[in-house]
């Protein structure tokens, strides 16, 4: 079978949803492609989060997040060729025009966290505003189209499928403390059971789950064709463009041809085996948080058409502390973003038995550590107070039988750091010491090795009930407790090598005329670090409009093309 398009995206993220309903905004004739039966991909199960610097009325400047990131840069020892820092710009530049023109098409506003800090406290840092998330979206919008969002992990939901977002989470676990606590929780769960008469989960939707609802509610509206269970065999060429691709579904093998390009938004290197050896350092090889069915093939296929994977960086992976169990045979993970690292009364050791990191830094920071350190996992250590009052990982707040979890071999729980120190295979002597030290800091409300709770972005994710240090509080020695951690990737840094309009580029550095990466099939902007909260989605959707502003503007698409080769078609400007 054979389709003709102005515009073929493959992959069903932000990225690709995004590319695809500026592209149909624009005029072309678009289709978007994705392999699984579900749309949203790793977006669906993410904080839903983008990193936007410069946007109107945050007070934020553009001059000011480059000095942030060039100090970000400084840091961590990433080198910037021309070509990349051109790029960066590109991204810095159209980020506020790409979020004016997904609202326009979307309905709905972004909402900027206060405060919602970057992670290093750095010259040009921001405490707000250049994070941004999805207002909730109610998914019964969709109707039955409902079923085809990817729904969050399910470590992620309360409930049998509620979803609740961090300001949620007070309420939640203190709902009789106001009557606007109980008004908000007794709104939530009457909700939810009406939703949970006819769908198999909450249709409340908040995050990377709202992120998606919202873009393919806007999809809908437009009529933008949306194939889901399509998935890429293979690129087309004529010469040295790309002008098509062959993809397989339930129909059998198709050919689909691009007259203007094909947009890669496929999510990376994922759980491509191949890719992952390659780049990954051992530790982090088996641990992948994203969409399951991310599996590295536009890189692959870009590549067999020449280009160039992108992979020179201090990371090249995003990391995150990920605890796993093996819960009545299923296997679950739970990644260690914000509810418990930061909080008062844990501390993490390394397989030496001594702290190793800021416990409360950034989840990419403390994987970073690790990896630095050759350590291929950690401990997180609290007490049972601490699980009363915050849980741990796949442990909720107030669990007070943990039978289970320690049966399964989760949460190890000992009367003394002696007894933990040979339960975890410790070394003793180093492990009494360790405790007893942060213990005498805590009591003294400062970590004068790890200097937990003096930056932004601790104390933001700390308890600031607890004082003076948000983040510290002595651990009770008797009733120990601890989990284990190894560094999981939710998003890959190495990617396509890309010029400033999402050009995929060959191994000269020159664009292969037709092809377009975005995304995390795209190299990140950020060489490996991790500036702040929506790292990856903010570059992301922006790639994707300037991709999509480069594919409207053909003498910037294709400058040495023909008129007679490209479809031409009224459009509107982006």
């Amino acid at each position: 079978m054979q389709q003709d398009v102005d515009v073929l995206i493959i992959g069903g993220g932000a990225a690709g949803m995004t590319a695809a309903l500026l592209a149909q905004d624009a005029g072309l004739r678009v289709a978007l492609c994705e392999k699984s039966e579900l749309l949203g991909g790793t977006t669906a199960t993410s904080a839903g989060t983008l990193w936007i610097p410069g946007l109107p009325g945050s007070g934020d400047s553009l001059a000011a997040a480059e000095l942030y990131l060039d100090g970000v840069f400084a840091e961590t020892g990433a080198q910037q060729t021309e070509a990349q820092a051109r790029r960066r710009r590109a991204l810095l530049q159209a980020g506020p025009a790409m979020v004016a023109e997904v609202e326009r098409l979307a309905g709905f506003r972004f909402v900027a966290p206060t405060p919602h800090p970057d992670y290093l406290d750095l010259p040009g840092a921001a405490r707000a505003g250049r994070a941004i998330m999805p207002p909730v979206f109610d998914g019964r919008r969709l109707g039955r189209d409902f079923d085809l969002l990817r729904p969050p992990r399910p470590e992620m939901m309360i409930l049998g499928g509620m979803m609740v977002s961090k300001t949620d989470i007070p309420p939640l676990l203190a709902p009789f403390s106001s009557a606007a606590s109980f008004r908000h929780v007794a709104g939530l769960l009457l909700r939810h059971g009406r939703d949970r008469l006819t769908r198999r989960r909450g249709a409340r939707l908040v995050m990377g789950n709202a992120l998606v609802g919202w873009l393919f509610a806007a999809l809908r509206a437009r009529q933008v064709p949306i194939r889901l269970g399509c998935a890429l065999t293979g690129l087309l060429r004529d010469g040295t463009r790309v002008t098509g691709a062959s993809v397989m579904s339930a129909r059998g093998p198709e050919t689909i041809h691009a007259a203007r390009g094909v947009i890669l938004a496929t999510g990376g290197i994922g759980t491509n085996r191949a890719l992952r050896e390659q780049l990954y350092p051992v530790a982090a090889r088996e641990t992948f948080i994203g969409c399951e069915s991310v599996a590295g093939e536009g890189l692959e296929h870009a590549m067999s058409v020449g280009a160039r994977l992108e992979a020179d960086q201090p990371s090249r992976g995003m990391w995150m502390p990920v605890s796993q169990m093996n819960d009545a045979g299923r296997n679950r993970s739970f990644p260690h973003i914000v509810t418990d690292r930061a909080k008062p009364g844990l501390l993490a050791v390394g397989p030496d038995g001594r702290r190793f990191v800021n416990e409360a830094a950034s989840y990419h920071a403390f994987c970073s550590a690790m990896m630095t350190r050759n350590f291929d996992s950690a401990w997180l250590i609290a007490d049972r107070k601490f699980i009363m009052r915050y849980g741990l990982g796949l442990i909720l707040p107030g669990t007070r039988r943990l039978d289970r979890f320690i049966a399964a071999g989760y949460l190890q729980v000992a009367a003394s750091p002696g007894l933990l120190a040979q339960e975890l295979g410790l070394d003793a002597d180093a492990f009494r010491a360790e405790i007893a030290q942060f213990n005498r800091h805590a009591a003294e409300g400062r970590d004068l090795v790890f200097r937990k709770g003096e930056h932004a972005l601790d104390r933001h994710n700390g308890d600031p009930r607890q004082t003076p240090n948000p983040c510290l509080r002595p651990l009770d020695p008797t009733s120990l407790v601890a989990v284990k951690v190894v560094p999981g990737d939710l998003a890959s840094a190495a990617g396509l090598a890309v010029a400033e309009h999402s050009e995929v580029l060959d191994a000269a550095g020159r664009p292969i005329p037709g092809l377009f990466a975005c995304g995390n099939d795209a190299a990140s902007i950020f060489a490996g670090s991790y500036p702040g909260p929506g790292t990856t989605l903010g570059p992301a959707m922006t790639g994707a409009y300037l991709a999509i502003a480069a594919l409207r503007d053909i003498s910037r698409a294709y400058p040495d093309s023909t008129s007679q080769n490209i479809l031409c078609t009224e459009r509107t400007p982006i």
